[in-house]
């Protein structure tokens, strides 16, 4: 196994760093596109939600890691309380509510033009890209299918 590159990550990311990501509701991000049917054709699907929140991470703070790191996931927890119509918008708010180590946790706050549509918390850790990349191929390896650069 390669061995990690470790990086004093308080030194790029603290708590309370924010992004806002903002988007609006195609038909792409509903039911339909995620084999939902009926009234759910015309809303923001779960996995497109959840896809938010994570992007909304990753803008808040990999642009700000050294050459060569970037962050992977590695937890979340999100409710998704309320629709969200094709044609709106929504505004993800990502904060970064811990570092520990090479670990950041955020917490995250989804809303639309009517209000609150949910929350999450989510983990992402920061790697060395290019060990990152030489540990999903030893573990790949077996399997051959990838060629992961």
């Amino acid at each position: 196994m390669a061995v990690a590159t470790l990086l004093d990550v308080s030194q790029y990311i603290t708590p309370g760093m924010s992004e806002i990501v903002q988007k609006t509701v195609e038909k792409k991000h509903t039911g339909f596109s995620y084999g939902g049917g009926g009234a759910m054709e015309d809303l923001l699907a779960t996995p497109a939600y959840v896809n938010l929140l994570i992007h909304a991470a990753i803008e808040t703070v990999d642009h700000k890691l050294p050459k060569g790191y970037i962050t992977v996931g590695r937890s979340m927890e999100f409710t998704h309380e309320a629709p969200t119509g094709t044609g709106m918008s929504v505004s993800i708010r990502a904060t970064v509510a811990e570092v520990r180590g090479n670990r950041i946790l955020f917490d995250i706050i989804a809303s639309d033009e009517l209000g609150a549509i949910g929350t999450g918390r989510h983990e992402r850790v920061v790697v060395n890209r290019d060990d990152w990349s030489k540990r999903v191929q030893e573990r790949l390896q077996p399997v051959q299918r990838i060629d992961f650069k």
